[in-house]
């Protein structure tokens, strides 16, 4: 989200903030960062004001006064709308955050619900559904063997559905369908496309447990905003039936899980692997696979798939270890 587009409420600070901006504009951050902080004494309590005020430091190379900057906007804001928590976090080079704030999330993409697709597949080649549709269908994607196919789900979850793109990709795959996204303008979306059969706003990180009533799950592109992947993952286990499947897709990194300047999550093969089968997820499959471009160059991903076991895993020895106490 831009912070320039929020206002100040005071026209004189919001003229202040345009000759700032074009000061940056013309490659002069310092100088912006300057005029904005002179504007923010008449408006001390202006939120995104500070926030900008770090992003020209932050250009100007002045990273404790970013880091200042976008603590002040964190106290005003504690919602965090804006992300100054991520940015903080970034300029640190020592995150902090397991998951992007729900309010930064809600609101961003409620600003760009409108033209979400036109962006994303348009022009940024996106296509994380149609790749989890081939796992699904049992195609390898030209790495390896290709599942088992899946054949036909009963009932399907869509987390974090956005527009409905998934659902586009998936619609014929199952009986029932639901979708759950924490921005009321994607849903808007979605259901103007007349797939789903449920459609529910929804904070992914906050979920409550639910009986097990999904034949399969669905997080294309979603586990990025969430960071630290153990609760959503538990969650998921504890709302699929046995024997039922879930699938996502997440950007590969190095390490377990690293926030990357796009303010986005990325996680390790290795991490996702492990976390799956410590959920006691079986069949676990991970592809590498292109998921999108972003700023021209690739965006190389994971097209995760497990299932849950159709019987449970009995823990109980045959006390043998409580013998030998």
């Amino acid at each position: 989200m831009a912070a320039h587009s929020l206002s100040s409420g005071n026209l004189i600070v919001d003229r202040r903030l345009g000759f700032a901006e074009g000061l940056a504009r013309a490659g002069d951050p310092a100088a912006a960062a300057d005029l904005l902080t002179e504007a923010l004494e008449l408006a001390p309590d202006w939120a995104a004001g500070w926030y900008r005020l770090g992003e020209f430091r932050e250009a100007a190379q002045d990273a404790p006064g970013a880091v200042a900057a976008w603590d002040a906007a964190l106290r005003l804001d504690p919602s965090d709308r804006l992300g100054a928590g991520l940015k903080r976090d970034l300029i640190r080079r020592v995150p902090l955050s397991e998951a992007m704030p729900s309010a930064f999330v809600e609101a961003l993409f409620d600003q760009y619900a409108t033209k979400f697709e036109a962006a994303l597949v348009d022009q940024l080649d996106y296509c994380a559904p149609d790749l989890l549709r081939r796992r699904l269908e049992g195609q390898g994607l030209g790495q390896g063997q290709g599942l088992e196919a899946q054949g036909r789900f009963a009932r399907m979850l869509d987390l974090g559905c956005g527009t409905g793109l998934a659902g586009v990709a998936l619609r014929d795959l199952c009986d029932w369908m639901a979708g759950y996204d924490i921005s009321a303008g994607m849903l808007a979306e979605a259901r103007a496309k007349g797939l789903y059969d449920l459609l529910e706003k929804r904070d992914l990180s906050a979920l409550e447990p639910v009986e097990p009533s999904y034949d399969l799950i669905v997080a294309a592109d979603v586990f990025i905003y969430l960071g630290a992947l153990e609760q959503i993952v538990g969650w998921c286990v504890g709302a699929l039936r046995p024997g039922g499947t879930l699938a996502f897709t997440v950007e590969r990194g190095e390490a377990p899980v690293a926030l990357r300047d796009s303010r986005r999550f990325a996680h390790s093969a290795d991490y996702v692997a492990q976390l799956l089968q410590d959920a006691g997820l079986a069949e676990v499959t991970l592809v590498t696979a292109t998921l999108r471009r972003d700023r021209g160059a690739d965006v190389e991903g994971l097209v995760v798939t497990a299932r849950r076991a159709a019987q449970p895993v009995s823990r109980l020895g045959d006390g043998e270890d409580l013998a030998l106490a």
